[in-house]
């Protein structure tokens, strides 16, 4: 239940040893098939990927000794989430949130960003002296929810959603990032933008269309 690696929009330039871009040259050709309908662009938030598991047959023990079904993970198996965030991540996500939610019976996984200070270089631009998680995919078994409905079940969970910044093709997204994004979160560029097809979509090999390009891909 790993989040899967989000591919750069473009390919990357070998001669450099893959540290700039090459630009006009996509990485997949679902990208250049694709690239004048319409995406959705969410802020890119620079942090560490979080999963929040919700599984009422599994889970860890909380401090009580009761069965708790919540869990959570790193973008991988092997990753170390810092303490502090563990703290906030137990504060915020427990059994009976999900119960107040209607939610007591259903195994799905949140996916977010916990963001905040030091976490990443700039985290203290988001919040000083604190940690937060924000939301921004939702997978029940195989499916992967829809942008409106995790905006919903965020709602009835109480969790913020990584802003919808804008709509339009891949090109628009490129000026855009080029030009620098201003963060949702307060005076300072926003990382970059992930962009998803306006209608979920999966390649021949059954992979997620979905993408991202960040501010510092750019020489300045």
């Amino acid at each position: 239940m790993e989040y899967h690696k989000i591919q750069s929009i473009f390919k990357r330039d070998p001669e450099t040893k893959h540290k700039t871009m090459l630009f006009g040259e996509y990485s997949i050709p679902e990208f250049a098939f694709l690239k004048d309908n319409e995406w959705d662009f969410t802020e890119k938030v620079d942090g560490t990927n979080i999963r929040v598991y919700h599984n009422p047959e599994m889970g860890g023990f909380s401090t009580n000794g009761k069965i708790n079904p919540v869990s959570f993970g790193g973008r991988t198996a092997n990753s170390q989430l810092p303490a502090r965030l563990v703290n906030k991540l137990n504060e915020m996500f427990t059994s009976e949130l999900f119960d107040a939610a209607d939610l007591t019976s259903t195994d799905l996984v949140l996916y977010g960003e916990g963001y905040g200070a030091k976490i990443q270089k700039g985290g203290g631009n988001y919040i000083p002296d604190g940690v937060s998680f924000v939301l921004f995919d939702i997978k029940i078994g195989d499916w992967w929810l829809q942008r409106e409905d995790v905006l919903e079940l965020g709602q009835k969970l109480g969790l913020s959603v990584v802003p919808l910044i804008g709509r339009g093709t891949l090109g628009g997204m490129v000026s855009i990032v080029e030009k620098g994004l201003q963060s949702t979160w307060g005076d300072f560029y926003a990382e970059g933008i992930v962009a998803r097809p306006a209608l979920e979509l999966k390649s021949r090999a059954g992979h997620r269309i979905i993408t991202k390009l960040k501010h510092k891909d750019f020489p300045r």
